[in-house]
């Protein structure tokens, strides 16, 4: 199977098989995380991307969620390996979820708070997806069967983690926001915890896997940037913009770069495959809360997620930055934002009322393999 589909109409049914260096369309762990990897997983970005070029005006719905109430989920979702978007909860207290077919149903957790239990989740290369703990003290995933269970956290406080990221060995790392060390969840299971560089009160939300394995965590009220090598080596770098509550989650675009997310920060930030940090101007900013969270779409778009924000915000694979209509605003609104199997982006509700979604109309997807990929597949 090929990495792309185009099913636009004059090429309904055909895969592409052209691309050179294709990658595996099976789980998340059958493509490399180190620079040999990366190098073939661009080729299969660049090409959506110049295939999507064509096909440029974001087409945005809504539709109608079963459950919904205030915080309900927080921090994003995830895709599932049988292509089921699952929310994470924050005080919800059922579990929700978006079939590939469109169909939205929940199902029952075994742990809930109404104090914030889970922000962010990661799936793991055996198709489990752990929620990420924020003020739970004890961890929850779902397999890829649909089994929800619980197990032991090393270290537990309120405000712990917010999101996470799978490393090239396996490992889940929660990224932290007050807690006092890192944590993580082997490839078998087992939880262990570690020291880290830079501390503080909200220090982090969310972290994204760059293309020779490290995993940067994304400043929120940090001073410093921090991330872990593919080796385990914990060190900080120098930021160009710091102010509090700067930025919530990041994505990797076609080019290597990773994007920090604006949620109150007045310029857009950005760190390259060579490690060098940078800024640029934004289009449309916000005193606090603007955006939460990012997606790739095919074409090489990133896309903000709108939480306080009342217009779409977008980054083209040339750096074009531009905004656009939403049909539905609220404040606020959502948090992170999903890739699906037929290319659209989910906005994942935090408290709105309707599900938002930009609906995919360059007949541009990917496979199964670079959907679950923990370069995409992560909040």
């Amino acid at each position: 199977m090929a990495n792309i589909r185009k099913s636009s109409p004059s090429f309904v049914g055909e895969v592409r098989n052209e691309l050179q260096g294709n990658l595996p369309a099976g789980d998340n762990s059958s493509i490399g995380t180190d620079l040999a990897g990366w190098n073939g997983f661009k080729k299969i970005l660049d090409e959506a991307n110049s295939a999507g070029r064509l096909f440029t005006n974001d087409i945005v719905r809504t539709y109608s969620l079963v459950y919904t109430t205030t915080n309900a989920y927080f921090g994003g979702g995830v895709l599932s390996p049988n292509g089921d978007i699952h929310f994470v909860p924050y005080a919800a207290n059922r579990g929700q979820k978006i079939a590939a077919s469109g169909v939205v149903s929940t199902y029952s957790l075994i742990y809930t708070t109404s104090t914030g239990a889970y922000a962010g989740g990661t799936l793991a290369p055996n198709g489990d997806i752990h929620f990420t703990p924020h003020f739970a003290n004890r961890g929850q995933k779902i397999s890829a069967s649909g089994v929800v269970s619980t197990y032991t956290l090393v270290y537990t406080a309120s405000n712990a983690y917010i999101g996470g990221v799978l490393a090239p060995n396996g490992e889940i790392h929660f990224v932290p926001a007050a807690a006092a060390v890192g944590q993580k969840v082997s490839a078998s299971g087992v939880v262990s915890t570690y020291t880290l560089v830079y501390t503080a009160t909200n220090a982090y939300l969310g972290g994204v896997l760059a293309p020779n394995g490290d995993i940067h965590f994304i400043p929120f009220a940090a001073n410093r940037g921090q991330k872990i090598a593919a080796s385990g080596t914990v060190s900080t770098y120098s930021l160009i913009h710091i102010t509090s509550t700067a930025y919530v989650g990041g994505v990797l675009a076609t080019n290597g770069d990773i994007h920090f997310v604006p949620q109150a920060a007045r310029v857009g930030q950005k760190i390259d495959i060579n490690g060098t940090v940078s800024t640029y101007s934004l289009v449309y900013t916000f005193s606090i809360g603007a955006y939460r969270g990012g997606v790739l779409a095919p074409n090489g778009d990133i896309h903000f997620i709108p939480y306080f924000a009342n217009r779409g915000q977008k980054i083209s694979a040339d750096g074009v930055v531009s905004t656009y209509n939403l049909v539905y605003t609220a404040s606020p609104a959502y948090f992170g934002g999903v890739l699906a199997p037929d290319g659209s982006i989910h906005f994942i509700p935090m408290t709105a009322a309707v599900g938002q979604v930009i609906q995919n109309n360059s007949g541009i997807t990917f496979s199964k393999g670079v959907l679950l990929h923990p370069y995409l597949n992560k909040c």
